[in-house]
């Protein structure tokens, strides 16, 4: 099971799920609190997740990017996995998730413009399962004619990937990286790679613009309750980083 407080039941927003239905179970013993707390947490889930609230989450984490970067100067360039959908083990095979593949084409354009070598990082979610590195290996190899040098398949966090991709680099006297992924996820993997000796630099992934303009902006939706849980997710994960390493 993935870790409860960071991808799980506890995680943010999906903690307001828990806490409406604890809220109205309460509510039902006639416990004043039980509504007020049923209420709140639902308000907070309309909130996050609507549009506009998603979209300036998502701005606010990725204001911490720099806006220019010279990318010139990078000796290599890492691309951090992003999940992979599990197979059955028989007919249906393992695949990177949604957000691998948009990294896998961010790596490729940053290789067409850059030529520097690649390293993929990214271990398995569960034994048995093929890892993001070599998932994201063979798919740079196989469907976009990129060859791939370094391959770190142990990790299973953004720390990690830094730690263990710095350790991969380090017999090459690599020090200065160009980092794919989601704009969203660069500030919490650029501070990490700089902690362990590493010089990141961002690759210039789109970022996500402010929706304040239409109705539909005010009025919930899954998808924008989905980039909420990523914004949050890497507000409150970049804080820990700090007090943690």
């Amino acid at each position: 099971m993935a870790n409860p407080a960071s991808y799980g039941f506890l995680a943010p927003p999906t903690v307001l799920i828990l806490l409406a239905t604890i809220g109205a179970a309460a509510a039902l013993f006639r416990w004043r609190a039980g509504a007020a707390l049923a209420l709140a947490a639902s308000l907070g889930l309309f909130v996050l997740a609507t549009p506009a609230c998603s979209s300036w989450l998502l701005s606010r984490v990725e204001a911490g990017l720099p806006r220019d970067s010279d990318l010139a100067a990078a000796q290599a360039i890492v691309v951090l996995g992003g999940g992979v959908r599990a197979g059955n083990g028989r007919d249906i095979a393992d695949r990177l998730s949604r957000l691998s593949l948009e990294r896998v084409v961010f790596a490729a354009e940053a290789w067409h413009r850059l030529h520097r070598p690649v390293a993929v990082s990214g271990g398995a979610v569960r034994p048995g399962m093929a890892s993001d590195a070599a998932l994201m290996k063979a798919a740079l190899e196989r469907d976009f004619a990129v060859p791939v040098r370094w391959t770190e398949d142990r990790s299973q966090t953004t720390w990690e990937n830094a730690v263990d991709t710095a350790r991969l680099l380090r017999p090459d006297n690599v020090a200065t990286v160009v980092l794919v992924s989601q704009a969203w996820h660069l500030p919490r993997a650029l501070w990490s790679f700089e902690r362990v000796g590493l010089k990141a630099l961002p690759w210039p992934a789109p970022r996500s613009a402010p929706r304040l303009a239409e109705i539909d902006d005010f009025l919930p939706s899954a998808a924008a309750l989905h980039d909420s849980f990523y914004a949050l997710h890497e507000l409150i994960g970049g804080l820990y980083y700090r007090l943690r390493h």
